[in-house]
């Protein structure tokens, strides 16, 4: 009895699974809803998959410019690949049951990766404006080990900031709640699930959204505000024409990586007015997005990644 008594008092405190419901008020359209996301899915994948093996195959794009794509190309796969799969099964197969560790081992990675490529992207910021505004010192401020290192720093970050999120939930009694209105776990959906105060989780919450995320948004804003004035600065309007171009397709891909995700994020804590379904379809395009853009913007942008996949598709026939 007392043995059966601790089981349910454990199962109480935490059940031993979750519901993800999907979207909201679209359960009847996730049939056709999983088609755009399935065929974004393959595109990121195809798109990070070619600029990786473009890249580790050939030693004449082992510059910092390039690794730090690789590195971003990394962070796509593994972002929109810790939420799409399960998300299709349950699209398409119903599969709405997720394990509690499936659950917070889930939104460990969706929140690590996010900061993780949060990173990247400032440092490939940090990058251009190195080679616009600096470029004699280029090369011995960003060599191989410099990158190394850097890389290395965005991963931890984003573990020492996003592990304290797994606290927070462990801490929490849920008291048999276990339906979450949500494509996927992450940190506030799950929260609210609990019978008890989640303040510490509101509050850390923000304070990683502000002051860590939103830092880099202000670091990245600066960089390509100190690129746009070297730029103005050059004499020949072709050259400004093309860093222009340039940089305006780079803050455009990083406003649609922040905007959606800080929506989402606020949404949980304010935006109590915001329908659901749309909460949740940004919730996933912040996710999705960014990771079938960049291949675009950062890679086939590029012109030796272009002549490189056109070399390629000319060999083939």
């Amino acid at each position: 009895i007392m043995f059966s008594a601790s089981v349910t008092n454990d199962t109480a405190f935490h059940p031993s699974t979750f519901i993800l419901l999907g979207i909201p008020g679209m359960q009847d359209q996730h049939v056709w809803a999983a088609i755009p996301f399935c065929s974004m899915y393959i595109l990121a994948l195809v798109g990070n998959g070619t600029i990786l093996s473009i890249i580790m195959t050939d030693r004449t794009l082992h510059e910092p410019m390039y690794l730090f794509l690789c590195l971003l190309s990394i962070t796509d796969l593994v972002l929109c690949s810790t939420t799409l799969p399960k998300m299709l099964t349950i699209f398409w197969l119903k599969s709405h049951i997720i394990s509690y560790h499936g659950c917070l081992t889930q939104m460990f990675f969706v929140h690590t990766v996010f900061a993780t490529e949060s990173a990247i992207l400032l440092a490939m910021a940090f990058d251009r404006y190195v080679a616009i505004c600096r470029p004699l010192h280029y090369t011995s401020i960003l060599n191989a080990t410099v990158i190394g290192k850097i890389g290395l720093a965005c991963v931890v970050r984003g573990l020492l900031f996003v592990f304290p999120f797994v606290i927070l939930i462990e801490r929490l009694p849920f008291c048999g709640h276990h339906i979450i209105p949500h494509t996927y776990c992450e940190h506030m959906g799950i929260a609210k699930l609990a019978c008890a105060s989640i303040k510490p989780n509101t509050i850390y919450g923000l304070t990683v959204a502000l002051a860590v995320t939103g830092m880099d948004v202000v670091l990245i804003a600066t960089s390509y505000g100190l690129i746009l004035r070297a730029v103005l600065c050059l004499p020949s309007k072709d050259a400004q024409f093309r860093a222009f171009s340039t940089c305006g397709a780079h803050i455009c891909v990083i406003l649609v990586f922040y905007v959606p995700a800080f929506f989402s994020f606020f949404t949980h804590r304010f935006g109590q007015q915001v329908p659901p379904h749309v909460h949740i379809v940004l919730a996933n395009l912040y996710l999705l997005v960014p990771p079938v853009l960049n291949p675009l913007v950062y890679g086939i942008n590029t012109k030796q990644i272009r002549l490189r996949i056109l070399g390629f598709f000319m060999g083939r026939r």
